[in-house]
């Protein structure tokens, strides 16, 4: 362990300090050169990317706060709210951007505590989330205190319908699906799940802070798409993460609603001290105005065409993924995918120390409890068959496992 770190007496050179910077940066994680396969989905599209560092920089010391200081930032929040209603199928107003699928997730448990408390009458509330949903759910329940409830999924790994139903109380203020859960990239039977909630008068949320950018432009491939946007009755809210597959930089997310009316229960409006009415539409008060600006821009400058064609790539390049590594004797996907990430493990090998030859050789997977993970992008297209060949070796070649322990995220210094 380090000393811990203390303020220096006398500033640093700013040129040395950047050297310093690129060092340091130069030890992580390498997701330029396509040996990541989570936390930035590179686009492979310098123009694009381009663009936004540029849009960022130029919003980079602007504080969306206060909106009405700042009226370019506003009419783009407000442009993107609009165009991620469009895109999922609710009213241009009925939703708000935040800074990530973490705080979307947040919001709407948020406001359905809300809902459950001032309209039904439920002074404790109960979330219910199959045992795949994101750990954000479980967060939000730990800062809202309200009770959660995990419900099994079934062997397809998909939310289990009836299991779910049998969990249900009179307090159940909000069922949760995903589209897709992050764990094995399926979608959950959201119409089954959305419709039994609407039956109890249950508020639904479809989590696709994952596939709300991308699962609109698979489908208009001509892939088999589950419903799950709000198309689905019962559907009443929907988390969609823009830093994701809309490919901007982080963060930037929306939380979008059936109702403008559930969107109002998320407001915070404040006036009991001497500053004057404190308003907020989210979790966050100071707000960076570079991630607003740099998904409009980003939406603006893909458009439909090019979401279509980045699209087209990462389905491509997921199919040849998992086709190459199911032709690898010995290795599975776990889960049938609806989309483009996925778990594959094995029966009779051991995948950790597979894993550990992938880690030796500059690959970045992620360990999951059941085996590796992977999450396409587009620039992946470029490394298929160096990365199969290198995991056909790995498995022709591995030792003993190292235990490395599956995690998604961790704590400094913990």
């Amino acid at each position: 362990m380090t000393d811990a770190a203390r303020i220096p007496e006398h500033g640093r050179d700013a040129k040395e300090l950047l050297a310093d910077i690129e060092a340091r940066h130069a030890e992580d994680i390498d997701w330029r050169g396509g040996r990541a396969f989570s936390l930035v989905y590179n686009v492979d599209d310098h123009e694009h990317e381009e663009l936004i560092e540029q849009v960022g920089l130029r919003y980079l010391h602007d504080n969306a706060l206060n909106p009405f200081k700042y009226p370019s930032v506003l009419q783009m929040e407000l442009d993107v709210i609009a165009m991620a209603a469009q895109l999922l199928g609710t009213q241009p107003d009925a939703g708000s951007m935040s800074s990530g699928g973490t705080e979307s997730i947040f919001l709407a448990v948020q406001v359905a505590r809300d809902h459950a408390r001032t309209v039904r009458g439920i002074a404790e509330p109960q979330l219910l989330t199959p045992s795949t949903a994101h750990p954000a759910f479980a967060k939000a329940a730990k800062y809202l205190d309200i009770e959660h409830i995990l419900v099994p999924v079934g062997d397809d790994g998909r939310a289990d319908v009836a299991a779910t139903e049998a969990a249900i109380t009179d307090r159940t203020g909000l069922i949760v699906g995903s589209a897709p859960c992050y764990p094995y990239g399926v979608i959950d039977p959201i119409t089954d799940l959305a419709a039994m909630a609407m039956e109890r008068e249950i508020l639904f949320h479809t989590d696709a802070c994952l596939g709300g950018w991308i699962l609109p432009w698979w489908e208009r491939l001509g892939e088999d798409v589950a419903p799950w946007d709000f198309r689905v009755p019962g559907v009443t809210s929907i988390s969609a993460d823009i830093h994701k597959y809309g490919y901007t930089f982080k963060g930037a997310s929306t939380v979008l609603y059936k109702s403008r009316d559930l969107l109002q229960l998320q407001f915070f409006w404040y006036d009991e001290w001497p500053g004057g009415l404190y308003a907020s539409g989210t979790a966050a008060g100071t707000r960076s105005a570079a991630p607003i600006a740099g998904a409009w821009a980003a939406i603006n400058h893909l458009g439909e065409d090019g979401y279509l064609r980045l699209t087209e790539i990462v389905r491509e390049t997921s199919h040849r993924l998992q086709a190459g590594i199911e032709a690898i004797d010995g290795l599975r996907l776990t889960h049938q995918p609806d989309l483009s990430l996925f778990e594959f493990g094995s029966d009779t090998l051991d995948i950790g120390a597979i894993g550990d030859v992938m880690d030796d050789r500059g690959w970045n997977l992620d360990r999951q409890q059941g085996g590796l993970h992977l999450m396409i992008s587009p620039y992946h297209a470029r490394i298929v068959d160096r990365f199969l060949a290198d995991l056909a070796d790995a498995v022709a070649a591995h030792g003993e496992s190292r235990g490395v322990e599956a995690s998604y995220g961790g704590l400094p210094g913990a």
